[in-house]
């Protein structure tokens, strides 16, 4: 949408927030009469695509702090363990009192609770044309599923909030859903969408959600699961559907002047000729002068030892800085940095089926056709099946092509966990790294915020280990 925020300029004079939840995005004395016309909705709509650039989801460190931060991607220079905003997460030392947790965890239902706005409201409509309501339902439902899979992935037993709060007392009454429940929700929210969405959109209303994008991150949902018939069935139709395609050029997949490219399956916007629009953070890793969360040398080591287009375009040589994240640069103005930041993109796609493939059943044509795909692209020399012998080659190399390919788009981490690689990774020090990280098994999720837990009068019940 050019902007889909460009009605965010009107809804967030409508919008608020609260401990636990953004409780009256539309003012108390107006809320129920304000979804009355396809128009009000929209900008309900807007508002809910909008908490996605919250500098503690996708708009800064937040959910990096979270997805990269932890993983091998990065390590912390620092030789104490306060070395900057995120260096509690790259130290395996955060607490429930870490701010950061508290601050991802308020903006998460902050969104939540403008999807359900949307949704509650669309449901009760009956002036809204039948295909227009069912789109929009789809892109909020597609909204809260995405949310939802973040928070289900960062902290396992999270409150299921599936109409909209009228109050700060009923916020508080919600106990923890299991991850069997949020994952049921998940699914059912992306499968309405995958109905019910166009599979494109042209002019200003391109950036909204599609149904390439509910079948991705549904597709993503079942590899998490380890449901690899479901994924591989799931992304077939995104592969056979002809919509998307892998840009010609690795670099350019991520400029700032090729946004919503052929390769861009869901992307939040960013816009920094608008006040409020563009992107707030520095890099994604917000590494400053105290050089942490920098791209580690582990990273570093294995671009060098995998030489193609990737290396160049993800990271750069700042001197007495260290190497940097590169992979989105923009001049900054007064209003931030107008790149996007890509969430889905048809080169996972790819890996993603090359990976189901692989563990249905090894040998598959196809599978070796689509990791090959990526990897030449970036004029990496292609893989034979003498080269990957056997099954667990072959998973070893998608894994690796991972890394390479998603460096620092919010992946690694959880694809360490879901590959149940995570503590035998992230422990391993190599000599590149200062400190030594003593990762234990709950660490696997991060704590529930304890201000949270406080404010729910111990409704809410801390994680194992903390």
């Amino acid at each position: 949408m050019k902007k889909y925020i460009l009605m965010l300029l009107s809804a967030v004079a409508l919008s608020g927030c609260d401990d636990f939840i953004d409780l009256n995005p539309i003012s108390q004395s107006s809320s129920d009469g304000f979804y009355s016309t396809e128009y009000e909705m929209e900008q309900g709509l807007a508002a809910a695509y909008g908490a996605l650039q919250s500098t503690n989801q996708y708009g800064g460190i937040g959910y990096p702090s979270f997805m990269e931060v932890p993983s091998d991607n990065t390590w912390n220079l620092n030789t104490t363990q306060n070395g900057g905003r995120a260096a509690a997460f790259d130290n395996f030392v955060v607490d429930a009192s870490n701010a950061q947790l508290s601050s991802t965890w308020t903006s998460c239902y902050d969104g939540i609770q403008k999807a359900n706005l949307v949704i509650t409201r669309a449901n009760a409509s009956e002036s809204i044309a039948a295909e227009t309501k069912n789109r929009m339902l789809g892109e909020a439902y597609f909204l809260r599923a995405l949310t939802y899979f973040n928070m289900v992935r960062i902290w396992g037993n999270v409150p299921l909030l599936t109409e909209e709060v009228a109050n700060v007392n009923d916020a508080f009454n919600h106990t923890q859903a299991t991850p069997d429940e949020i994952y049921k929700q998940i699914i059912q929210d992306l499968e309405f969408g995958a109905t019910n969405l166009p599979a494109k959109y042209t002019g200003s209303n391109i950036g909204r959600v599609t149904k390439g994008a509910a079948q991705t991150l549904l597709a993503k949902v079942y590899l998490t699961q380890k449901n690899w018939s479901q994924a591989l069935t799931t992304l077939k139709s995104v592969i056979s559907s002809g919509t998307y395609d892998l840009v010609p050029n690795f670099a350019d997949v991520f400029a700032v002047n090729n946004k919503n490219n052929i390769e861009s399956i869901f992307e939040v916007q960013f816009d920094n000729s608008i006040n409020g629009e563009g992107y707030g953070g520095g890099d994604p890793l917000e590494a400053g002068s105290d050089v942490n969360n920098l791209p580690s040398d582990n990273l570093l080591r294995l671009f060098n030892e995998n030489p193609d287009d990737r290396k160049d375009a993800t990271v750069i040589d700042m001197g007495t800085q260290g190497m940097r994240l590169y992979k989105w640069h923009d001049t900054k103005t007064s209003y931030g940095m107008g790149f996007n930041i890509i969430v889905l993109r048809y080169a996972d796609v790819l890996l993603m089926a090359s990976e189901a493939m692989n563990e249905l059943g090894y040998g598959e044509a196809d599978a070796l056709k689509y990791l090959n795909m990526v990897r030449s692209r970036s004029h990496a020399t292609e893989y034979t099946y003498e080269d990957l012998a056997d099954q667990a080659s072959f998973r070893e190399a998608v894994e690796k092509e991972r890394r390479l390919e998603l460096a620092f788009e919010n992946h690694r981490w959880f694809d360490l966990v879901r590959t149940g690689k995570a503590l035998e990774v992230v422990n391993k020090n190599d000599g590149s790294s200062v400190l030594t990280v003593n990762a234990k098994s709950h660490q696997l999720l991060f704590p529930i915020p304890q201000s949270q837990i406080d404010a729910s009068g111990n409704k809410l019940v801390q994680n194992q280990g903390y």
